[in-house]
């Protein structure tokens, strides 16, 4: 049996970098590319089933924008919660089995895993990438080199 390179998780980050490439020369302003991110990331990744970016103001995390079901966490509390952890912590978290994690703030019974990776600018967490899984054990070390690539990038654009 043949498998196409976009099935492999590979070669969907392969189809994402090259979608996020056009993105990143084009220079859209900030919300326009933060938008755009989310998009890529839940149409091109499978098991990507929602995909969210969080701005810190002040001592919360505020949800710019998402892609998948609805959540009634708009507003976290940095601290609280997986995404309130990682953003103490400054350091990308993956839980992959969310039911058996005290942290979760429970957003859809279907997630299953979860992966959350801070944006830097000048050291300091400002943002984060934030997706849910209904897989279990959704998210590996490709996944997280890939989104903190990503996130790197756009810390350029949340620092302009």
């Amino acid at each position: 049996m043949l498998t196409s390179k976009k099935t492999t998780r590979a070669g969907q980050i392969r189809a994402a970098q090259q979608r996020l490439e056009a993105i990143w020369s084009a220079g859209k302003d900030r919300d326009k590319t933060l938008r755009d991110v989310v998009t890529v990331l839940h149409e091109e990744i499978d098991g990507y089933d929602w995909v969210g970016i969080y701005l810190v103001q002040g001592d919360d995390l505020i949800l710019h924008n998402f892609l998948g079901r609805p959540t009634p966490h708009a507003r976290i509390p940095v601290g609280e919660g997986i995404c309130g952890a990682a953003i103490t912590a400054d350091d990308t978290i993956i839980v992959d089995d969310v039911h058996s994690d005290p942290r979760y703030l429970a957003c859809s019974i279907e997630t299953a895993s979860e992966i959350v990776v801070p944006i830097r600018v000048s050291g300091r967490p400002v943002g984060e990438i934030d997706i849910d899984s209904d897989r279990k054990s959704g998210f590996g070390e490709e996944d997280r080199r890939f989104l903190e690539a990503v996130a790197e990038k756009l810390a350029g654009f949340l620092a302009a």
